[in-house]
């Protein structure tokens, strides 16, 4: 959450200061008990305070806790039922994972995937003005005079006019990606703390999601949130009353509270241990045992990893799109190569992907059976080029033969392994 109020051309219609004076947030909080019973028992457990440091709303870490920043004068600006929807709103960013362990760079980017996939679940009529809604234009562009803001804004309305509704973040964030123009005028923009563009619209505040947190504190954070979505979600089964939340976010949030180790954890596990140091000379250094003789070395760390997709038709869109989700998160040290393969591997279908780039799109090029002797011959081939590989796979083949270095297998949700893997393997299964 940024320290310093922010200044933005891009300005809602708020109530005056005596107004604001006047307002309290405990109202709407009572309100949504019975209403909306699951968001109720989330937000009861978060810190909230009230602040005039940000334009609106937002969930952010402060000293080592959650809390949720709301500005009194924007909230005495909105209706009962807006107020309803920001308040769901804050609640899916940390059902969603969306400030901690799903989080990725560029963030102004995932600032936008991640409101786009939350307000898919809200109803339009709930949400404030400025809020990013799939197939809708932003309002109040006319209400923007700073033209390299206004091309901006102007160029993200256009964009997600034509997006669909329900997607993942994930989804969202490879579309915007792939938009070079957009990416180009946001850079125009001075940027806040947290990487946020001047003059944004938008319904919340977005800044501060794990910045400064050692990973210590990053890991205390995320169990703090799940704790408490899981606290809601019990106490939701157990009175039968869970609102607005759809079906397929109860499954989600109910998986929160078994004790299985998520799958993109596993993932994250096995390609940090999968870097290696890179050491190159520098007469920035002082070589310790020569020193102002010889240069010294400076250590860095990349890996490069296989990324193979098996093609058989178990592999859908959706699946492609979470798994590729997850590896972009990690791109910051590591450059994956992807191959297509089913009883061959098609050197054809390579793409490169690392820190920087914009995101790949997975396209079929084979369909055939499945062999993962042809996966470990070719890693085989490369293997002074490569760390160790990743299979995205339904698993429905024979056992290879045994890795030189090691692999990972990432299994569909609802699939698994044929044989039993090798010691030295690492098995991720999607939910």
């Amino acid at each position: 959450m940024s320290n310093e109020k922010v200044q933005s051309d891009y300005i809602f219609d708020t109530a005056s200061d005596e107004e604001a004076a006047k307002f309290c947030l405990s109202p709407h909080l009572i309100n949504l008990m019975s209403e909306e019973p699951f968001f109720s028992s989330l937000l009861r457990q978060i810190r909230r305070e009230k602040t005039d440091q940000i334009p609106t709303a937002g969930v952010t870490c402060i000293d080592g806790s959650l809390a949720l920043y709301w500005n009194p004068k924007f909230l005495a600006s909105l209706s009962g039922d807006q107020i309803k929807g920001l308040l769901k709103h804050e609640c899916y960013h940390l059902i969603f994972k969306h400030c901690t362990a799903r989080k990725q760079e560029p963030h102004q980017m995932w600032n936008f995937a991640t409101d786009l996939a939350i307000n898919s679940l809200i109803d339009e009529h709930y949400l404030p003005e400025g809020g990013l809604i799939p197939g809708r234009a932003l309002n109040g562009l006319d209400k923007i005079t700073n033209p390299d803001q206004y091309a901006a804004w102007k160029r993200l309305s256009d964009l997600i006019k034509g997006f669909p509704k329900n997607k993942n973040s994930e989804w969202y964030m490879a579309q915007l990606m792939e938009d070079e123009k957009l990416q180009e005028a946001m850079d125009k923009l001075p940027k806040g703390q947290g990487g946020s563009c001047s003059g944004m619209p938008g319904m919340d505040d977005h800044d501060g999601w794990g910045e400064g947190l050692s990973e210590e504190e990053k890991a205390k954070i995320e169990n703090e949130i799940k704790e408490a979505v899981s606290r809601a979600g019990k106490e939701a089964d157990r009175n039968n009353m869970w609102g607005t939340v759809s079906q397929e976010t109860r499954k989600l949030i109910r998986k929160t509270y078994e004790n299985k180790v998520d799958w993109k954890s596993i993932l994250t596990s096995f390609v940090g241990r999968r870097q290696r140091a890179k050491k190159t000379s520098t007469h920035r250094r002082i070589n310790r045992k020569y020193p102002y003789i010889h240069p010294g070395k400076k250590i860095g760390h990349q890996a490069n990893l296989a990324v193979y997709i098996d093609q058989s038709g178990s592999i859908c869109d959706r699946d492609i799109e979470m798994f590729t989700g997850c590896l972009m998160g990690l791109a910051k040290n590591v450059t994956f190569t992807f191959y297509n393969f089913d009883t061959r591997v098609d050197e054809k279908s390579k793409q490169v992907w690392k820190k920087g780039k914009k995101s790949i799109q997975i396209k079929r090029t084979v369909c055939g059976g499945t062999c993962f002797d042809c996966v470990e011959d070719h890693f085989r081939k490369n293997i002074d080029t490569f760390d160790g590989y990743i299979v995205l796979t339904d698993g429905c083949a024979a056992k290879p033969k045994p890795c030189k270095l090691r692999r990972c297998w990432v299994l569909l949700p609802g699939y698994k392994l044929y044989f039993q893997p090798d010691r030295t393997d690492v098995v991720a299964q999607m939910d």
